[in-house]
């Protein structure tokens, strides 16, 4: 089943309130840094570690944003994207690139090709939590990793 390299947070039918975010990325250290960073925010997701079965997944679940490398195995990022904005059912989904790419150049041909928003690898995650509010928009009410270590 094309879910096999999926993995989806325990609170997937409990609360179906809570943002879904989609997480396709395929090194571990970073999946799970991204997992940390949308457990604490309060989201429900699914993580992927290659991007062949993407455009099912989000077609199937419907995801509030997704989460997509560039640089991955097989199809890239880039391509993943355009297969996504063209599909009726997940053509409206926020797409963030989330990418080694640094220079201006990939950022700016990364947008063009149809992602909403960017953020470059190494980050912060109180840049990362930014960038998923953001494209969330007002569907989020959460406290970031970064305030709850303050209390």
């Amino acid at each position: 089943m094309y879910l096999a390299n999926s993995f989806m947070s325990d609170e997937k039918k409990q609360n179906s309130h809570q943002p879904l975010i989609l997480a396709v990325e395929d090194h571990d250290d970073s999946l799970l840094l991204i997992s940390y960073a949308l457990e604490s925010m309060g989201c429900r997701f699914i993580c992927q570690t290659d991007c062949s079965a993407t455009v099912l997944v989000a077609k199937e679940y419907q995801p509030d944003l997704i989460l997509l490398d560039i640089l991955l195995p097989g199809l890239s990022g880039i391509d993943v994207v355009r297969h996504l904005k063209q599909e009726p059912l997940t053509c409206t989904i926020p797409v963030v690139a989330v990418t080694a790419l640094a220079s201006r150049e990939d950022q700016e041909r990364i947008l063009k090709a149809g992602f909403n928003d960017y953020i470059s690898k190494p980050y912060m995650i109180e840049d990362l939590e930014a960038i998923i509010s953001r494209g969330l928009g007002k569907r989020l009410g959460i406290h970031s990793a970064f305030e709850l270590c303050q209390d």
